[in-house]
């Protein structure tokens, strides 16, 4: 009720007791705090000459909107007049929303009372008019790039679709087919207007550049053979492009191959990890036995002793494969690999396999490992990703969403050694200045690694076509399956592909 008290005052004759009125603040509080219990019996008790339907007004709104919550605060901020009262209406429903209204207040013997009409419920009420839930399909939650552009559209490129539907099964919640709500107002059966719009989906936004991605995909057009390209930021781990040519199946991502010899870039940090200098003399034989089983490099070339950076350039097999045994053993090639991401589940917002590096059971199969085959495997992101982590000095989880909205945040980024890094700087250039891809017309500031996997059997196998590498904060990789040799076919695509952002 209406606070009001009686307090006594001194006069002539003695004690006088003086009803003192309430404000019109404490009257609104008494009436919101009974709003908020429903208590409508004790909100009539504070409403002046409240009408015969004022219980049903209050009723048909909460039931009209289907509120299974709602709170009513007076605006303790607000500058309220002597006569009105503003509030605030938190209401939680099938569609929630919160919205500003005024209670004025009048005087009445005994203290303040609520001058109620509808518009004490919702500004936009009067008799005649209601307010209505109206149950709508959920607009579908867009999908975005980086620059904030649609890529869920059908004018998207066919490899740029393939990711949205990757996002969409790893995010169904976000992407399921819901009804949402609005909040109509009408004068009798016909619409007043909208006063509470559906929730649209918010927008989900992808880390891919459609100009980066434009141009990795130019680069794929002259070859006839399977192919992917993937474009990484080393810096945040972001994947900027993901091309598959033909589509269909997406090899970026989920694409299993032998690396062949970019997976010396990982074998290179561990023997630098350990004491191998750049400069270092080493012997490259055109075959070697290892662990009874012959190993030659391409064509059989005799390269002499020469430095290891010198080594790295021309991608020796046998040099690599001789000091993977002797120098490494297979725990510790085991524990590089993996501080490149090898063996771990990434989750980049849409599904991507592992790369793997099994545990080599004897000297052939680690001198293979060594080189990129044998049992080694992995996909055109995890091969940028290893790139990526000599350009950034970190190996970090690739991503095309924001880190929070990652599914498995566990993996953090990986610090490699400053003296691996400072190592693989001078190796990674010589590959396009000195070494296999010298033919090449790379920018200037490129540095990679060619590779050449081998799979199949025979005297002479087919091999998947590689090449690795980075510029500046870019880092890529490039597969042709079947593409015979990197330094003939990858490496043109990935030249191809910077030259055009140049």
């Amino acid at each position: 009720m209406a606070a009001a008290i009686l307090v006594p005052t001194v006069a002539a004759g003695g004690t006088v007791w003086v009803l003192r009125m309430g404000s019109p603040e404490e009257t609104a509080d008494s009436y919101l705090r009974a709003w908020n219990k429903q208590d409508y019996g004790a909100m009539r008790e504070l409403v002046a000459d409240p009408p015969a339907d004022f219980t049903r007004w209050l009723q048909r709104f909460r039931t009209d909107l289907r509120l299974r919550e709602a709170t009513f605060e007076r605006n303790a901020s607000a500058e309220d007049r002597g006569d009105a009262v503003t509030f605030h209406a938190d209401l939680r429903g099938p569609r929630d929303w919160d919205y500003d209204g005024e209670l004025r207040l009048v005087k009445r013997v005994g203290g303040w009372k609520v001058a109620w009409t509808p518009a004490a419920i919702h500004p936009e009420l009067k008799p005649g008019r209601s307010l209505r839930l109206v149950t709508v399909k959920r607009d579908p939650t867009p999908v975005l790039a980086a620059d904030g552009d649609r890529i869920d559209t059908p004018g998207t490129p066919g490899s740029v679709q393939q990711l949205v539907e990757g996002v969409k099964q790893t995010y169904p919640d976000r992407f399921g087919t819901r009804d949402d709500a609005r909040i109509d107002l009408y004068q009798g059966e016909e619409l007043v207007k909208t006063l509470v719009k559906p929730a649209s989906g918010t927008p989900l936004k992808t880390t891919i550049d459609l100009r980066v991605h434009a141009a990795g995909a130019k680069a794929l057009e002259e070859t006839s053979k399977p192919a992917s390209l993937v474009a990484l930021r080393p810096s945040t781990g972001e994947m900027l492009a993901v091309v598959n040519k033909p589509g269909g199946f997406n090899r970026a991502l989920l694409g299993k191959y032998p690396p062949g010899s970019t997976f010396k870039v990982v074998t290179a940090s561990a023997l630098v990890a350990d004491g191998v200098e750049p400069g270092q003399q080493v012997e490259c034989p055109p075959e070697q036995n290892i662990g009874g089983f012959p190993f030659h490099n391409a064509g059989f070339h005799d390269y002499g002793t020469l430095s290891f950076r010198d080594a790295f350039a021309h991608s020796c097999n046998t040099t690599f494969g001789a000091m993977g045994v002797a120098e490494l053993g297979k725990g510790r090639l085991a524990e590089v690999a993996a501080s490149f991401g090898f063996g771990a589940a990434i989750t980049p917002g849409v599904p991507a396999v592992k790369a793997e590096f099994p545990a080599p059971k004897d000297d052939t199969d680690l001198a293979s490992a060594s080189i990129g085959q044998g049992r080694v495997l992995a996909s055109p992101l995890n091969m940028a990703s290893v790139a990526a982590a000599i350009a950034d000095g970190s190996w970090r989880p690739p991503r095309l969403v924001a880190e929070k909205l990652m599914p498995d945040r566990t993996l953090r980024p990986r610090p490699l050694e400053a003296d691996v890094v400072r190592a693989l700087r001078q190796l990674m250039p010589a590959v396009v200045t000195d070494g296999t891809a010298q033919a090449v017309r790379f920018p200037a500031g490129t540095a990679g690694k060619t590779g050449t996997a081998e799979y199949g059997s025979g005297k002479e196998p087919p091999a998947h076509s590689w090449f690795v590498g980075y510029k500046g904060d870019l880092a890529f990789a490039v597969v042709v399956e079947g593409g015979g040799a990197g330094s003939a076919v990858a490496a043109p695509i990935a030249a191809r592909f910077l030259n055009a952002l140049a």
